[in-house]
């Protein structure tokens, strides 16, 4: 679970960084504290499972609302990354073994939240020859098994040291959604997201269209980075090449002065012309405001998108 350390324990790589400004939230970013009884009863129902989410490891701005309607976002494979991406408020450092145990957790976590969708994400473990695709696979089936009526999507890593079998191996246990982020444009890759590579990613999505063409895919994407709007359009134009069917955009958060550096709050005006645009170029489904998250709505959004396709083939 999310430890009190200070950030240069949580991430030694990033220890030697300059502090950066952290600017004032503006209103429209700012949230309330979680209190509620289902806040509370979603966090005890995860302490009791031992399961990590990234609603806290990411410190999340909608956890409060998430937890508060029992919707969460399970983190397997441990709290800590390989990778060191300039954004994120994951651990970075050596991970522990794999827990054999940790997939049936997760199911009977599902089962007893009762979630109608659940989000699966993990860490990257470049440590893993399948960089953790089995891993997935065990957690999809055990959620089929225990929670059989919930539609799951899962937010996997690049799998970049792995051979192609890996995504394989996820798509073969039958997620509803395929979701992974690009994060941000090309450009800024090297200072965000140095241990990735954005055609690799990108390729990613493309392929798990090819091994599955009934699958939804979902990408999404930071802003307030330092990129521009062309080059987020330019994103979402790669995105639809690649046949990905969902987009969400949100503001980054610095979540330390040891984190890479906040160029900008964009504006819910901004925001509202990025859906438009999106939505013009042909994803099913567009999300983007600034409390935006991978997961944020996500089951809401996935059973509205069902049940229009479910419609049509009716009348069809």
């Amino acid at each position: 679970m999310r430890d009190l350390k200070l950030p240069e324990e949580r991430h030694p790589e990033k220890a030697h960084r300059p502090d950066q400004e952290q600017p004032k939230k503006p209103s429209w970013i700012r949230v309330k504290a979680p209190t509620s009884e289902g806040y509370r009863k979603t966090r005890d129902i995860l302490r009791d499972k031992k399961l990590v989410t990234v609603c806290e490891e990411a410190g999340c701005p909608n956890v409060g609302e998430c937890w508060s309607q029992g919707h969460a976002t399970m983190m397997i494979m441990g709290e800590i990354c390989t990778r060191g991406c300039s954004f994120c408020n994951i651990a970075t450092g050596k991970p522990s073994a794999l827990d054999a145990f940790e997939p049936g957790r997760v199911a009977h976590a599902v089962a007893e939240l009762g979630l109608n969708h659940v989000v699966v994400t993990s860490v990257d473990r470049d440590d893993l020859d399948d960089g953790g695709a089995e891993h997935f696979a065990q957690t999809i089936r055990a959620i089929r098994h225990r929670a059989p009526g919930t539609t799951i999507e899962v937010l996997t890593p690049d799998f970049l040291k792995c051979t192609d079998q890996a995504l394989e191996t996820v798509l073969a246990a039958g997620p509803d959604v395929f979701n992974h982020n690009l994060e941000t444009v090309p450009g800024l890759y090297p200072t965000v997201r140095p241990g990735a590579r954005y055609f690799h990613s990108l390729r990613l999505l493309q392929r798990a269209k090819e091994v599955d063409p009934a699958i939804f895919t979902k990408s999404g994407i930071m802003v307030g980075l330092g990129e521009d709007r062309q080059s987020v359009l330019q994103v979402m134009d790669d995105m639809r090449a690649a046949n990905v069917d969902f987009l969400t955009i949100g503001q980054y958060l610095q979540p330390s002065p040891k984190h890479h550096r906040i160029d900008r709050f964009v504006t819910p005006e901004e925001f509202a012309d990025f859906e438009r645009a999106a939505f013009g170029k042909g994803f099913l489904m567009v999300s983007a405001t600034p409390l935006t998250r991978s997961s944020y709505h996500a089951g809401d959004d996935f059973a509205r998108l069902r049940a229009a396709r479910l419609e049509k083939l009716g009348r069809a």
